[in-house]
């Protein structure tokens, strides 16, 4: 079994192979190994599992299932753990700041444990919203033959016989503090909406993100959309261990398969969806692994013919489950690829194109959560770019299940969203008004916070179209209604949203791609001159360290120059 893999050429032969290995193999002695199993390659299947949300409390036995395939087609397992941070518990406090700085701490967390170690290849296993980007970015950094695995959603709660999800528990707390809702009923709608593990149900990051992993190539086919309680992800697990050796064998590798073509299917998938704004900050970021220039505006550009195809959550009717249960992504990129929307030729980790991958597949003009191409939820994507005045260096909404694409109106700004969010339960917003959030972004922040708890409490006061909301934060997954997110430069920087006041004319046109501050240049030159830079409170720590060396978000909030700057590769040590 293990006469197929020549060591010689493999990064463990640095921990395993000639006498002045000997005290590094008495480790692996101490463990159990034996000889033989010393000399096959060591796989490194990297676990984001915890107990920190239910999103994680899975991932750890579907690594631990993954070594069953890595063994059966002769290779040597070796499982590590690494953090998350969930953003369902992070949301509307000071944590949210820890968040997007921990996809970087899990790609740099995995890159340094399987560079210290010599492993030949990752299988990598995540669950909630950053640890899935942060997990790609490793491979596609390490480049060594990688398999993405995703750990599987919530299934939905019931609620007055209704599928429900947290979102819908979000929302009820500004129910509650519009005074339609009892305290009896946010109560009652916590205990039943995450019904036990996997991650967030409804097309929010974690699943737009697994949804990525499909299209780009990084994951098997049909793997990622079933929930985390199926039996099949265990199956889906050792597969993955199973097939990882494969890739090993034929030296294929995550840039082999990421290239701009896959980057472009990937956006597309996303539009197609109604998935997160995030993912325009997340694909960029896993691009510059790869040395791809592939910023906001080319993920925008693909988002601009892309037609929203899939009734998802929280734009739609339905969630993961049932995305899953109607064929799962494929099906989805069935009807895409059948349009000339996808492009076929770009390889996968099964060895095979995408479109030889999709050829297996029958559509199924029975299910009722994804649309074909032809008839289309909407004509365009469920994700916009956007760009003007305000936002030089671009922007991004969700538009998916919006009524309203234009909006004007006075600006009531904010430099925090804490000031937002208290604005808000007092009730003291106004229709019509645009809200400015600003000094979050990943420099100002630091860490660039989701706004979850603000969206969906102006949604519980029934607000949630009635007012925009503009942020050089982000915006969760989850969130609906006219919510601009990514705007840069950020208030940090001493971009246009840093010099907006109360009462300033703000227009957005998601129609036409624009977003612009209508004030003439000569008063924006006065308060640009006497405008200061901001000292946050972070002067120490890894927030310390994020903000100095993070970029903007146009081109994915990342800390290193990425593969453009390399000058070896991991994989060929």
């Amino acid at each position: 079994m293990t006469q197929r893999f020549d060591k010689s050429n493999l990064p463990s032969r640095h921990v395993s192979v000639g006498p002045e290995r000997a005290p590094h193999r008495s480790y692996y002695y101490a463990m159990g190994l034996t000889e033989e199993e010393i000399a096959r390659p060591f796989v490194a299947l990297a676990s984001a599992g915890n107990d920190s949300a239910p999103c994680n409390t899975r991932l750890d036995e579907q690594a631990d299932a993954a070594r069953e395939g890595v063994i059966a087609n002769g290779g040597m397992p070796r499982r590590f753990n690494t953090i998350t941070v969930t953003d369902g518990i992070a949301m509307g406090h000071q944590g949210m700041k820890s968040s997007l700085v921990s996809r970087e701490v899990i790609a740099d967390s995995v890159e340094l444990s399987v560079r210290g170690h010599c492993y030949d290849a990752l299988v990598g296993f995540a669950g909630c919203d950053k640890s899935l980007p942060g997990m790609m970015m490793a491979m596609l950094r390490l480049n060594i033959p990688s398999i993405f695995v995703y750990g599987g959603s919530i299934l939905p709660g019931r609620f007055h016989d209704r599928d429900v999800t947290v979102v819908d528990v979000f929302e009820v707390v500004g129910k509650y503090a519009a005074g339609t809702c009892p305290l009896s009923e946010v109560h009652a709608l916590e205990k039943v909406a995450c019904p036990g593990h996997g991650a967030c149900g409804g097309q929010f990051t974690a699943n737009t993100m697994a949804c990525v992993g499909e299209a780009i190539g990084l994951s098997l086919p049909n793997s990622n959309m079933a929930p985390a309680p199926y039996t099949t992800r265990e199956q889906i697990a050792v597969a993955a261990g199973h097939q990882v050796m494969d890739l090993l064998e034929r030296n294929l590798r995550p840039r082999d398969i990421c290239t701009r073509s896959a980057f472009i299917n990937a956006a597309r998938v996303v539009a197609a969806t109604g998935g997160s704004t995030n993912a325009a900050l997340h694909l960029p970021a896993m691009a510059n692994e790869a040395g791809i220039g592939f910023d906001l505006f080319d993920v925008a550009e693909a988002f601009k013919s892309t037609p929203y195809i899939a009734d998802l959550k929280p734009g739609g009717r339905y969630v993961a489950k049932d995305m899953y249960e109607a064929g799962g992504v494929y099906m989805l990129m069935k009807t895409m690829l059948d349009n000339g929307l996808l492009d076929g030729s770009c390889m996968t980790v099964t060895g095979k194109t995408l479109g030889e991958n999709i050829q297996e597949v029958t559509w199924n003009p029975d299910q009722k959560v994804i649309y074909d191409v032809k008839t289309p939820l909407s004509p365009t994507g469920g994700v916009v770019g956007l760009r003007g005045s305000l936002a030089p260096d671009g922007a991004i909404v969700k538009v998916a299940g919006m009524r309203r694409l234009q909006f004007e109106g006075p600006a009531r700004c904010f430099d925090c969203e804490e000031d937002c969010f208290a604005a808000v339960e007092a009730r003291s917003i106004n229709e019509g008004e645009v809200l400015v959030i600003r000094y979050e972004g990943p420099k100002g922040g630091p860490g660039m916070r989701e706004m979850l708890s603000t969206t969906a409490a102006l949604y519980g006061l029934g607000m949630g179209e009635k007012v925009a909301l503009i942020t050089d934060g982000r915006f969760s997954g989850a969130t609906r209604g006219f919510c601009i997110g990514h705007v840069g430069p950020e208030a940090a920087d001493g971009g246009p949203i840093a010099l907006v006041e109360d009462g300033d004319t703000i227009r957005i046109d998601a129609e036409a791609g624009t977003i612009d501050l209508l004030v003439d240049e000569d008063v924006l030159a006065r308060r640009r001159a006497a405008w200061t830079a901001r000292v946050n409170d972070y002067q120490s720590g890894a927030l310390w360290r994020y903000a100095r060396t993070v970029g903007p978000a146009s081109q994915g909030a990342v800390t290193h120059p990425g593969a453009a700057a390399e000058t070896h590769v991991y994989a060929d040590i």
